[in-house]
């Protein structure tokens, strides 16, 4: 099958994206509006951009529903700040809650029952129930598209991580503990339970007869 997706409905597109696109990691951001408001909402458009220093960004989209601009989008013009709240599976039933449109005079933290606490450096709270924030100043935002379903892109320089002290050991985070969960298609997420190593070959070291055809099961 080959799609050229200027001949189908971004409705479609985006379905055949977010399927083709697997899994995802789940940035939960807390913001706060100019007025104070807190908001909380899970974007499955989310990765690292550089270590040095630490800058990770996500995806905040239009909404499909009434073409609107996201309250995290919004807050994030006005204050400059936010947090990334890594989601672990203790609380994913939660943090699905805060998916829902809520309107922008809705606290989500209330709407969830999750618990905010006071960030260090900036102004919007973290998640208490997250095992790993990340405290985030602005860097850039990039408006791709204003269309429905369109997409904007939020840059953030990670000012400080708050991570459980019994999940890290030399700056390694142990996945049995965090018990993180990623995002697929529709409705559906995935545990990271079943996993396998390889490690990085070094320049000239593999042989191509020594190259197998995927991991053992």
């Amino acid at each position: 099958m080959i799609i050229n997706p200027a001949e189908h409905d971004y409705r479609n597109i985006y379905k055949l994206m977010v399927g083709v696109i697997v899994p995802r990691p789940i940035a939960f951001v807390s913001t706060i509006s100019r007025e104070g408001i807190p908001n909380l909402a899970p974007f499955s458009f989310f990765t690292g951009i550089s270590a040095n220093p630490p800058v990770i960004c996500f995806s905040p989209m239009i909404r499909g529903s009434d073409g609107g601009r996201k309250d995290t989008l919004r807050n994030i013009e006005a204050v400059k700040e936010f947090v990334v709240n890594v989601v672990s599976e203790e609380f994913a039933e939660k943090m699905n809650i805060c998916s829902a449109e809520f309107p922008p005079e809705v606290d989500e933290f209330e709407a969830s029952g999750l618990t905010p606490v006071p960030s260090d450096l900036v102004k919007p709270p973290r998640v208490k129930e997250s095992h790993i924030n990340m405290e985030c100043r602005l860097i850039q935002l990039v408006d791709v598209s204003s269309k429905p379903l369109g997409g904007s892109i939020v840059l953030g320089e990670v000012l400080r991580f708050h991570i459980d002290d019994a999940l890290v050991d030399n700056y390694k985070i142990d996945p049995d503990k965090l018990h993180p969960i990623g995002r697929l298609g529709g409705p559906t997420y995935t545990r990271t339970t079943d996993r396998f190593d390889m490690s990085r070959p070094q320049t000239g070291e593999i042989k191509p007869e020594e190259i197998k055809s995927g991991p053992k099961s």
